[in-house]
């Protein structure tokens, strides 16, 4: 199958129902509940764009394989062009969606052509893992499907640090072998796009030494979400029914999270990737270059949630007629550091790529990597910087409602500003407030917070692989530089 239209997409959802749970009750169809079905419309549009003629040059490429359009977030690149092709179709969709959807499909389908490029790397002592990788990719890759991940076990306490704290009966595990494949069972969390996939990745981004040379909670496979014993349970919603206008990004990308519980589930051993192996999952992310390629991915969301809080900051400031305002502009100019500095790591890794040892062009680690560490703290700054630009007039917000009552003459009358009729700045509003005040706000604020890890964690990480000796060594040469004058 090519490249898949929006309405394939949200068949193939209703013909492979899967145990998602919310508020309670069990979803007969994620397309329609309320509280999840816009979500689903939202990804659905992602896949029209590419399927209409004005986009489709810009959002595919031929399959070499079968001769079709594939998407092109599935591309594994090998130059520079394929990565700049790439970055064009990812921040077309994350513009699509203002970068409200962190897990949009092109994560992990970026995700797994890096490891399908690295496919040897899988099979290195277990030759089928790697022949497992590259028809997985295939499939998913030939039919566009969607899939979600979940990387972090759940745990009963945190007297061991994080993810590496393994509790027998919390964390996901393998507890059977079959001739069919290996029964797992556990928990993990944090399953973004759960109700909307097609399937779900298991694997951690790193896990804790162990003693024995074979870890029962070293995984990592794929499976469809309607797997039997595979259940999603959801938070709850924060797309209220409301309309487009009284809450803008809401009403329009709820991506959902979910907790994730494999009671027994069967994993067929041509789906997994790696088992038991603890040094090969640990390594996984540097070795195959899956870290870079989703840094990059994830730079390219964070462009188009920059642009979007930018531009809204500035027609704010032009309706309230405050943008001449030394504070204002501050502010604004903060904005406009951290959409450029997105935009040049970007650039710098895509101008800096290199192949790997797989023949994988690769961004360029360290600019990639660094907006990661970038975006945990500057988002939070964004959304407050709304709310200092926006004050008093984030709690002046009537609904659609009022527009249509007896009330609509007042509104209009003083609500107006000099720059801006009352219902266009009613309406601004409410999108600065969703991205700001709301719960799906502030869930967009924690969800950038802890997107890649814990702050100290990515700090860490950036630590261990910048190249410090060089610098070391300039000051040294600095200290010992002999200016003496005859």
């Amino acid at each position: 199958m090519p490249a898949r239209t929006g309405k394939q997409y949200l068949a193939g959802l209703r013909e492979q129902p899967r145990e998602v749970w919310f508020r309670g009750e069990r979803v007969k169809d994620v397309t329609t509940h309320p509280g999840l079905a816009r979500g689903a419309t939202a990804i659905a549009s992602l896949y029209d764009q590419q399927c209409d003629p004005r986009y489709r040059a810009r959002m595919t490429f031929t399959s070499p394989k079968s001769g079709d359009p594939l998407g092109l977030s599935f591309i594994i690149p090998r130059t520079r062009e394929d990565l700049e092709n790439r970055r064009v179709m990812m921040l077309n969709w994350a513009r699509t969606t203002c970068g409200m959807m962190g897990r949009s499909p092109d994560f992990m389908n970026v995700h797994f052509a890096a490891w399908a490029g690295a496919a040897d790397y899988f099979g290195h002592d277990k030759p089928e893992y790697g022949e497992n990788m590259r028809r997985y990719y295939d499939y998913i890759s030939e039919n566009d499907l969607v899939l979600t991940h979940s990387l972090i076990n759940l745990q009963r306490s945190r007297t061991v640090s994080g993810m590496f704290n393994l509790e027998e009966g919390t964390a996901l595990q393998a507890v059977k072998e079959t001739s069919a494949g290996v029964i797992v069972k556990g928990a993990r969390v944090l399953a973004t796009l759960g109700p909307f996939a097609d399937e779900i990745a298991v694997y951690s981004p790193r896990l804790g030494r162990h003693t024995e040379s074979h870890s029962p909670f070293a995984l990592n496979f794929s499976i469809p979400c309607a797997t039997p014993g595979l259940k999603f349970l959801c938070r709850d919603s924060f797309d209220y029914g409301q309309s487009h206008f009284d809450h803008p990004l809401g009403s329009r990308f709820e991506e959902m999270d979910c907790v994730v519980f494999f009671d027994d589930v069967l994993v067929p051993w041509d789906r997994v990737f790696i088992y038991g192996d603890v040094d090969r999952l640990n390594e996984a992310p540097n070795i195959t270059s899956t870290s870079s390629h989703t840094a990059h991915q994830g730079a390219a969301k964070n462009l188009a949630k920059c642009e979007l809080v930018l531009g809204v900051a500035l027609l704010m400031s032009e309706t309230l007629g405050n943008a001449h305002l030394p504070h204002t502009q501050e502010r604004i100019g903060e904005l406009m550091m951290y959409t450029e500095l997105m935009r040049a790591c970007i650039r710098a890794g895509e101008a800096d790529a290199k192949l790997n040892e797989w023949g994988v062009m690769t961004p360029a680690s360290l600019p990639v990597e660094t907006t990661r560490n970038l975006f945990m703290t500057a988002y939070p700054k964004m959304a407050e910087i709304i709310q200092l630009l926006g004050s008093s007039s984030l709690m002046i917000l009537p609904t659609e409602a009022d527009f249509q009552s007896p009330m609509a003459p007042h509104i209009e009358q003083y609500l107006a500003t000099e720059g801006s009729n009352a219902r266009d700045r009613v309406k601004l509003f409410h999108l600065a407030w969703d991205i700001a005040c709301s719960s799906f706000g502030q869930r967009q604020v924690l969800y950038e917070r802890f997107f890649a890890s814990d702050p100290l964690t990515r700090a860490r990480a950036l630590a261990s692989t910048y190249p410090k000796q060089e610098l070391k060594d300039r000051v040294l040469e600095f200290l010992n530089r002999d200016d003496h004058i005859s």
